[in-house]
């Protein structure tokens, strides 16, 4: 039976697209600092926070880098205490699935999509910012074949709720060379998120972009609690002071290397409301402070952010300013960095 498929074009593989844009020695030498200073803090032999923090959706390379240039100075101030890991989510579709569906199927929002402008847009902008800020940044791995791509640009890895389920993702993940966060499915159930992070600590033997491979096990895979949503679609919490020290038991109760925990301050955690961010940043360190385990285990935070508050339409016109969900705007996004690093 034939699938009703239609086949436009092979795409060029990720060996080939890497050699026509490279990392040079500088920059791999970059990437590999950060990649162990990242390990130190998920492995606990460095007390810094990380803060993952960015725009929903990767959109346009001009203003993503001119966001992520601001955070290079921000970070220069607050280095002993924040390691600030950009984001930039190139596969960040609107939540349908249906219209916009990130930067690798469109370079531009307002065109038809093309597939390989946006491997070689995406791998481009990665490599930009990592030659003109001295930053390697976080993606989101919603399509694990695609990973290859830029395996050897990123700091770190996201596997989204819808995701965290998914065998190949969590197989992927195992074999993935940088942290990689395993959030909480949309449902809220803990224990999906728990048997992926299980799943990508161990190695495995398994089929990948045709070949049969086998992974180590990522040691550094770890939990993001992003809240949920009831049966009823209403947005539901779970960064509070019971939800970490659940996390901390169910941590305990398993095998599992460098228990670690990031807190999506956005998404159901806020209600998709951007300005709540800095709020719930506040009560997570407070419990950081009264809890030695929730120290030890909450790492960071995931905060998403651009130029401008809000959030636009895809033709809205209007320069930094989100084409997914509402971010928060960078006036209050430097004010809560400045905060956050008064309070580590």
């Amino acid at each position: 039976m034939n699938m009703n498929l239609e086949f436009e074009r092979q795409l060029t593989i990720p060996m080939e697209v890497k050699k026509m844009y490279p990392l040079d020695d500088e920059l791999i030498d970059i990437v590999e600092q950060r990649d162990r200073e990242i390990k130190d803090i998920f492995a606990g032999r460095d007390d810094r926070l990380v803060l993952i923090i960015g725009p929903c959706s990767a959109d346009k390379e001009d203003s993503v880098l001119d966001y992520i240039t601001r955070l290079r100075k921000v970070q220069d101030k607050v280095a002993d205490r924040i390691f600030i890991i950009p984001r930039i989510y190139t596969n960040k579709p609107r939540t349908t699935g249906s219209g916009y569906k990130g930067m690798l199927h469109q370079p531009d929002p307002n065109k038809k999509p093309d597939m390989f402008k946006g491997i070689v847009a995406i791998r481009s902008m990665h490599i930009r910012a990592l030659k003109e800020t001295g930053f390697s940044c976080a993606d989101e791995m919603l399509y694990p074949e695609n990973h290859r791509y830029l395996d050897d640009i990123l700091a770190y890895v996201a596997v989204g709720a819808r995701s965290v389920e998914n065998q190949q993702h969590r197989l992927v993940a195992s074999g993935v060379d940088v942290p990689v966060g395993m959030k909480n499915p949309t449902g809220g159930d803990l224990s999906v998120m728990m048997n992926s992070i299980t799943a990508a600590q161990r190695g495995h033997t398994f089929l990948y972009r045709g070949w049969e491979v086998h992974s180590q096990g990522n040691p550094y895979a770890h939990a993001i609690l992003r809240g949920y949503m009831n049966k009823h679609g209403e947005s539901l919490p779970n960064y509070h002071y019971e939800d970490m020290t659940h996390l901390v038991r169910l941590y305990v109760s398993g095998r599992f290397e460098n228990p670690a925990c990031i807190i999506d301050t956005n998404h159901s955690n806020s209600g998709k409301n951007p300005f709540e961010q800095p709020r719930i940043i506040k009560e997570v360190m407070n419990a950081r402070r009264y809890s030695d385990d929730i120290r030890r285990m909450v790492k960071g935070f995931m905060v998403e952010s651009y130029i401008e508050d809000g959030a636009q339409s895809v033709d809205g016109g209007c320069y930094g300013k989100s084409i997914t969900d509402p971010c928060l705007g960078w006036d209050k996004t430097e004010r809560l960095i400045y905060d956050l690093a008064e309070m580590v």
